[in-house]
């Protein structure tokens, strides 16, 4: 057998593979012989059939079965040999006019190379590293909510601007159908204005553009998926269901020692020290978030290299069960080559950094993680075995398990970026943040 690689540039190349009789007549023989004594023929008992007959009856497709395995096991071995560094997998050139008699038996591969690029993770640039501060009158607001919800509801006719309402977002072409508990001051003003004086069985049709000081929020109130909340931009319906006012919780500490715990706040300025501290935690983790996003958003703009798109649309039209036109591959492509881009830095920026991920690493993220999760459910001070015992299922989870590895990785990355890109660090209020992110 020959095989060899075709350059066509420095992201494509084709594999050519010339197939002599020699490659394969053994197996095809073998299997000859095995299918002699099951063959039927009319006219002859089964196990009498003449080889001349058992082979023009079975042996072309016999032959094309043993080529291909012959074909399929010398790529892989060329591949692994030559240490190709491939985007998708070989896809066969068609031939409608091979022949299959032929003394040598020619197949071509097309394949998508990874592009060689290099990254500067310290070129110069505009990132800006952000430290979000809890002004007083974001941490004044948290009060409030805290007294209105742990104070008593007073049902009301009408609403008024501060109002608890009760209702459900609905949008039916999105699938949205939420009920849900919103202050009246969650919305931006001119949402908020729209509720002013209605009643309940009312419906108030907002757009969800800028409809909270925070897009996020939709995830909470409209229960929409991360992955769609920027910029979403549709209106939906409000149907109100009750309009409460509330009667608010006095700052005592039996109020304190229900939200912290025993002794942990014993005033006013505490759990305002405790409000700032518990959100700039959360700020800190979303500033971080930004970070990564335009981090990864300079290297795509500033780190150019070829990609194998016409290869790589081709590719995409065979994988999947659903069999993609020309025209879903051409969408498909457009819709995650920004992905593919960065996937490929990413990789480039780990090797660079000397980045590796342990089994250890993976572990301490998902404890720590796991920790989080149960003092957000009031579980504060939970016993290692117990920790330890979550833990072992969650990394029982292959899917899991890629999940996290993917989040350990973003985190050490983002210590890289945070050391070699350099950014300017800017202190900014929530709101400042918000608009910075979001461009309001």
């Amino acid at each position: 057998m020959d095989i060899k690689r075709v350059a066509i540039d420095a992201v494509n190349e084709t594999i050519v593979m010339t197939v002599v009789h020699m490659d394969y007549k053994g197996q095809v023989a073998k299997r000859i012989n095995e299918k002699m004594p099951l063959a039927t023929v009319k006219g002859f008992r089964k196990g009498q059939v003449p080889k001349d007959l058992v082979e023009k009856q079975y042996g072309k497709a016999i032959k094309q079965e043993e080529v291909k395995k012959v074909v399929d096991l010398a790529l892989e071995r060329f591949i692994q040999s030559e240490r190709l560094n491939l985007l998708g997998t070989p896809l066969a050139k068609e031939n409608e006019n091979f022949d299959w008699d032929a003394e040598e038996l020619t197949f071509e591969y097309e394949i998508g190379l990874v592009p060689n690029f290099e990254i500067d993770l310290e070129a110069k640039n505009n990132i800006v590293k952000y430290i979000v501060t809890a002004d007083d009158k974001l941490i004044d607001g948290q009060v409030e909510r805290i007294q209105k919800q742990f104070g008593k509801a007073i049902p009301q006719d009408k609403v008024d601007a501060d109002s608890d309402l009760t209702g459900t977002f609905s949008n039916e072409e999105k699938g949205i159908n939420n009920t849900t508990t919103i202050s009246v001051s969650t919305f931006n003003k001119k949402a908020g204005d729209k509720f002013i004086g209605k009643k309940v069985g009312d419906v108030v049709t907002v757009s969800t553009k800028g409809l909270f000081e925070d897009d996020h929020q939709l995830m909470d109130y409209l229960k929409v998926a991360h992955d769609d909340v920027h910029g979403l931009d549709i209106e939906v319906n409000f149907t109100i269901e009750a309009i409460n006012g509330a009667e608010l919780a006095e700052l005592n500490q039996d109020l304190f020692d229900k939200l912290f715990g025993e002794g942990k706040v014993a005033s006013l300025e505490d759990l305002k020290a405790k409000i700032k501290e518990d959100a700039e935690a959360q700020f800190a983790q979303q500033a971080d978030q930004k970070l990564l996003l335009d981090v990864q958003d300079f290297l795509i703009e500033n780190t150019k290299f070829d990609l194998p798109a016409a290869f790589l649309k081709k590719w995409l039209q065979t994988v999947g069960e659903k069999k993609l036109s020309a025209e879903e591959a051409e969408v498909e492509y457009a819709r995650s080559e920004k992905g593919l881009r960065f996937q490929l830095i990413e990789g480039k920026a780990m090797a660079q950094s000397n980045i590796q991920i342990t089994f250890e690493d993976l572990k301490a993220f998902t404890t720590n993680a796991i920790r989080q999760q149960m003092a957000q459910f009031g579980q504060t001070n939970p016993t290692d075995e117990e920790v330890q015992g979550i833990v072992a299922r969650v990394l029982s989870n292959q899917e899991e398990v890629k999940r996290l590895s993917e989040q350990v990785v973003a985190e050490k990355l983002l210590e890289v970026f945070k050391e070699k890109a350099n950014p300017t660090t800017k202190e900014v209020t929530y709101e400042e943040f918000i608009a910075a992110s979001y461009g309001e």
